[in-house]
This record gives structure tokens, C-alpha cells and sequence, in this order.
């Protein structure tokens, strides 16, 4: 027990000495130790995380709306007659308020909104490869964040990639399970995070595939597959996974399914809900997650104060 001790104060440096911390390595401490009663093996220590807001930072809007948003406004300046119908019009205003205020009626169940958004973006990208996606995905990310000032690949929580790397160290299996498009993540979670591409959950479009002289390819349809986000997560958790998690990590009432699906009946369970409460060094906000930090003091999960609880947000630029 010394050991796992020692190798959490190594790895976990950007977490202060808290009780949210400490019910972190107890936890691990707990299931990885052979002779606890809450032993679990290697095979079903399952971590499952959201990404926006949880893994990086989703203010002044989700990164990916910023990629969404670069191609809307592109379609409104070659169509005049978008220009003045939302989503487009919110892209070429650059009305991220609009945007912002779409996914927060979202977490209070109003998807009207919502219902623009995803249609837009059906037909922003139906059409488009798999690769020539990825490509742009990758170009956009390479770019900075409006606000921060770093790039995007840089707004990733150094305290959570540590925790990452703490669980992997325990020989925990790290999974994002995210309502972020799918294909939008996969091209920067194995640098930012250390998760390969194959562990990346999330929302997706249908996809088809094409033949040609190359071997085919795969190509993104004008209709939906699956939006990742409320109760949704646990059934994608099990269909990718097989397994339930022992261990979630949120920051929305999107998450709280995910959150409450942790651990089950028979397992323990260690669920983590981050709390935006550090307008100095990353914002202030609980729009979105109210009933989730409901049920977290109702039902006893470890909220995480960015403001309390975390020495550095983000790694040196």
C-alpha cells in the first residue's frame, strides 16, 4: 500500500492534498489492494470520462462548436440564403452566445435548439470522407483557443491527464465516453491523453462505405447515427466496452446516467463530477450541471473543485 501511495504522490503532483484527493487514492487503494474485500481485477477496472469540460476545457464554447462553426460560416458565405437561418447566421456573426445558450437548454432538457444544430451539421458534413474529416479535424486543432491564450491541444486539465496516467499506472483500462463527435476527438486523444482512437466514445454520424481502386473508403451520410449524452452513455459503455465502468468522470447533468451506471450492484464505485468554480484561472459556471451536483450531494460523489482542489489547471504552454 506504501507503494501505490508513493507512485500517487508522484503522479497526481497537480492535485492538492484534499479530500477529493484522498478519496481518489483510497479508491484505487481499495480495488487494486488483492486481500481488500473491494478487490477488483485488472480486467474489470474500468474508467470511463466525459471530454468537454471534463478532460478540456468547453468555455467560451465547446472546441468542437469552434470546428463546427469555421464550416457553417464557409456554407453561409457560398449560399446567401443561409445567412440569415440559425445555425449559420450565429457561425457568421460569431454569436457564440447563441451557440453556448443551445447546449445549456440542452441540459435542461429543452432540445430545440439543439435540433438546428444537429441537422446543420448532417448537412455540413454528409458527404465528406472519414480521412478528409480527420485531416480537417487535426488542421483546426492545431490552432488556439479565443480566450486562453494557448492552442487547443494545450486546454487539455493537467490534473485529470494525471489521473490518467495513475489509473493506467493501476492497471486501470481509460475510456472518454463523450457527447463530442466521435471522429472530432479521435485525432488528438492519444497525444493529449495518452487514449488511443479504438477507447474514444462518443456522438457520430451514420457512415457508408464507397468502393473505388484504392480499396473504398468511408464516407459521412446526411442522417444521424447516435448522439453520446444522457442515457445513451451507459449503452454505448456497455456496446463498445462490455463491462461496466467502476469508475466515471463528468462535469453535466448529460453525464449523470454514466455517473450512476459506475460501479452497479456489485462493485465499488468512485464517481467524479468537476466543478467550474475558478473564474481566475479557467470559469466560473454550474449552468448545465445543476441537478448533477444535486445528486452528487444526495448521493455522495466526489465533486471536483477546479478552484480547491486542483494546483495547476493546464500544463505550461
Amino acid at each position: 500500500m506504501a507503494a501505490i501511495g508513493q507512485e500517487a504522490s508522484a503522479t497526481l503532483a497537480s492535485w492538492n492534498d484534499t479530500p477529493t484527493r484522498q478519496a481518489i487514492v483510497e479508491f484505487v487503494e481499495r480495488t487494486t489492494r488483492e486481500n481488500s474485500s473491494d478487490h477488483v481485477p485488472p480486467s474489470e477496472r474500468i474508467a470511463v470520462f466525459d471530454n468537454d469540460g471534463t478532460l478540456w476545457c468547453e468555455k467560451p464554447m465547446p472546441i468542437e462548436l469552434g470546428f463546427i462553426l469555421k464550416r457553417f460560416a464557409e456554407m453561409a458565405d457560398a449560399d446567401e440564403s443561409l445567412r440569415d437561418r440559425q445555425p449559420w447566421k450565429a457561425a457568421r456573426e460569431r454569436d457564440f452566445a447563441w451557440l453556448g445558450a443551445a447546449i445549456t437548454k440542452h441540459y435542461h432538457g429543452d432540445d430545440g435548439d439543439v435540433k438546428l444544430l444537429m441537422g446543420a451539421i448532417l448537412r455540413a458534413f454528409g458527404g465528406m470522407t472519414v480521412d478528409n474529416y480527420a485531416a480537417a479535424a487535426d488542421d483546426f486543432l492545431r490552432g488556439r483557443h479565443p480566450t486562453m491564450d494557448r492552442t487547443f491541444r494545450a486546454c487539455g486539465y493537467l490534473p485529470m491527464i494525471e489521473l490518467l496516467r495513475y489509473l493506467e499506472g493501476n492497471h486501470f483500462s481509460t475510456f472518454i465516453a463523450s457527447g463530442g463527435d466521435r471522429d472530432f476527438m479521435r485525432p488528438v486523444t492519444e497525444e493529449m491523453y495518452g487514449i488511443p482512437s479504438e477507447r474514444v466514445i462518443g456522438s457520430s454520424n451514420a457512415l457508408g462505405y464507397q468502393d473505388d481502386e484504392h480499396g473504398g473508403t468511408l464516407v459521412y451520410l446526411d442522417r444521424p447515427d447516435v448522439f453520446d449524452d444522457g442515457p445513451t452513455k451507459p449503452v454505448r459503455i456497455w456496446s463498445r466496452i462490455g463491462r461496466r465502468p467502476i469508475l466515471a468522470g463528468g462535469n453535466s447533468n448529460g453525464d449523470i446516467p454514466m455517473l450512476r451506471y459506475a460501479g452497479g450492484p456489485s462493485r465499488p464505485a468512485l464517481r467524479l463530477l468537476v466543478l467550474h468554480d475558478d473564474p481566475e484561472r479557467e470559469f466560473d459556471y454550474t449552468a448545465g450541471a445543476e441537478v448533477a451536483l444535486e445528486r452528487a450531494s444526495t448521493e455522495g460523489w466526489t465533486v471536483v473543485s477546479i478552484r480547491r482542489d486542483w494546483n495547476s489547471v493546464f500544463a505550461e504552454r
